[in-house]
């Protein structure tokens, strides 16, 4: 059994602030003047990725040492310096103290969300049928992008170029394994998965509006978790919105809550309390 503690939050909220920081990895490569940089604080990521991105913000703070003043103070340097949110994921299990300290210094809360995981193994095929999965090659970055970013955009038309533009960096950054869906060799669903240490991190996966109720979703599922049992992983992760469909799906498949995030975004920059 896997119990949901101190050690299990460590080894998931570091998967996904490494596979952030390889976002920016990324992006500083394919355009060397968007500035974007990581940098570690405090046992913290700091990921700047550009102003929009949902990579920017940090990872794994008060988990791997306690919070100072003098940690926050190094990180909001980092965000600010360029123009960017201060943006804070924090585990429950960085404690009382951590969370007060972000209180006195005009931090809110901005956002929740569910951080699941269940142990990494092979399940047994549900595949419907015509549906194929396989994993993408560079020359499928920009099919597997679009895919992605229409099914993310159906009721969002105007983040399709910012999220082929993301996609784009997604295909290309390391670590990073791209799946793609067909239902009867039309492409539908996109995958990702990103392994760190052991451990694998289902990111968003997304259908066109079309070939929804296909069963594309649980093939993307079933394959990723294939894949990571053939690579050595122990334990997968997932994140999605409390009580949504995204994460009543995971815990159809086996997921289980580890705990609730909170995250937390600095206000009145110039005013923290004395």
């Amino acid at each position: 059994m896997i119990f949901s503690d101190l050690s299990l939050a460590q080894r998931l909220e570091r998967a996904e602030g490494f596979a952030c920081a390889q976002y920016a990895v990324t992006r500083s490569k394919q355009f060397p003047y968007s500035n974007a940089e990581w940098m570690e604080c405090g046992g913290a990521y700091a990921v700047f990725d550009g102003i929009d991105s949902p990579c920017t913000q940090t990872f794994c703070l008060g988990l791997f040492e306690e919070l100072t003043e003098e940690t926050l103070d190094s990180l909001e340097r980092f965000f600010l310096r360029h123009d960017a949110p201060v943006l804070h994921e924090v585990s429950p299990f960085a404690g009382v103290a951590a969370l007060d300290l972000l209180c006195k210094r005009n931090y809110r809360p901005n956002e929740l969300s569910s951080v699941l995981y269940r142990a990494v193994q092979r399940l047994a095929g549900t595949t419907a049928s015509g549906v194929t999965v396989r994993i993408t090659g560079p020359e499928d970055a920009a099919l597997w992008s679009r895919i992605s970013a229409r099914g993310w955009t159906h009721e969002h038309p105007e983040l399709m170029e910012f999220l082929e533009r993301f996609g784009a960096v997604t295909a290309a950054r390391e670590h990073t394994v791209c799946f793609l869906a067909k239902s009867d060799g039309t492409p539908g669903a996109a995958g990702v998965l990103c392994i760190h240490d052991g451990v694998a991190l289902f990111g968003g996966s997304s259908t066109v509006p079309e070939l929804r109720r296909r069963g594309l979703q649980t093939a993307l599922l079933e394959e990723r978790m294939r894949y990571a049992s053939d690579h050595g992983c122990d334990l997968a992760m997932m994140v999605a919105l409390p009580g949504s469909e995204s994460q009543r799906n995971a815990e159809r498949k086996g997921f289980q809550i580890a705990y609730t995030r909170t995250k937390w975004q600095l206000h009145n920059v110039n005013a923290k309390s004395e």
